[in-house]
């Protein structure tokens, strides 16, 4: 017997999703025709049926003829017992937690796992984020932070490439052409609230199989979101010192903006 049902991942049993999903197409049958119909032994259907009675999901509605819990009903049960249960698991994490000087700092695996992560730390963002993408990571991210700065929080953003400038305080990195050949890859970083941070490097023709870096240790928070400051600086300091140019007023007040924002 093979079953792929999802009812597998909502609690049931192998057996138990193989009886509810033949008695779904097949009602109301003895447990000899659902014992068939299911492909389940005979000498176990009738251990399954009684389970699935007890918990409430099939009915005996005459004398051996069994039918299955309307599906809409189940459905709504399954998700009032998942939400109860969640709920109670979140009371007990907060009663067991305690707060730990130390963060642990986790890696993640999976260019779509990471650009998720990343959109979950966007959207729930409340002060600022600074960020650092190249055009891929752009492309996958910059709608998130364009509604982020639309409800008030301050992007300090860091454009490894020909990316459309979006954002009041948004500088293009002077090396982007040259960083990829120099750390073997596209730089990654989003950093969100001076709390969290997601930050690595995408190998060439490696990506799903990069690392990236994510974390609340305060520490690393702060060392990565410094060098991201100083990114700024080093767009300032290129034109100046490199190009012997001067900095716009725009620029200047960039400046003193990243200086201030400790």
């Amino acid at each position: 017997m093979e079953d792929r049902s999802r009812l597998k991942d909502l609690g049931f049993s192998q057996y138990e999703a193989a009886c509810y999903m033949a008695l779904v197409g097949n009602h109301p049958v003895n447990g000899s025709q659902l014992s068939k119909v299911s492909g389940i032994a005979r000498s176990r259907i009738y251990d399954v049926l009684r389970s699935l009675t007890a918990k409430g999901f099939v009915i005996e509605v005459n004398t051996g003829l069994y039918a299955p819990l309307p599906a809409d009903e189940l459905i709504r049960r399954l998700r009032r017992n998942f939400e109860a249960n969640i709920q109670a698991f979140e009371n007990e994490i907060a009663r067991a937690d305690r707060k730990d000087d130390f963060e642990f700092i986790w890696t993640l695996n999976g260019y779509d796992n990471v650009m998720e992560k990343a959109r979950h730390m966007i959207q729930g963002a409340k002060n600022e984020i600074y960020a650092r993408l190249f055009p891929e990571a752009d492309q996958r991210l910059s709608q998130d932070l364009v509604k982020a700065e639309r409800r008030g929080v301050a992007i300090r953003y860091i454009a490894m490439g020909d990316i459309p400038r979006r954002f009041s305080v948004q500088v293009t990195h002077p090396d982007h052409e040259n960083l990829i050949a120099t750390i073997g890859g596209r730089s990654f970083d989003i950093i969100t609230d001076k709390s969290e941070a997601l930050v690595g490097i995408f190998e060439v023709n490696n990506e799903d199989n990069s690392s990236i870096n994510w974390t609340r240790n305060q520490w690393f928070v702060v060392a990565n979101r410094d060098s991201l400051r100083h990114d700024f600086y080093h767009c300032f300091l290129e034109k100046t010192v490199d190009r012997h140019l001067g900095l716009t007023d725009e620029e200047k007040q960039l400046y003193q903006l990243i200086k201030q924002d400790n």
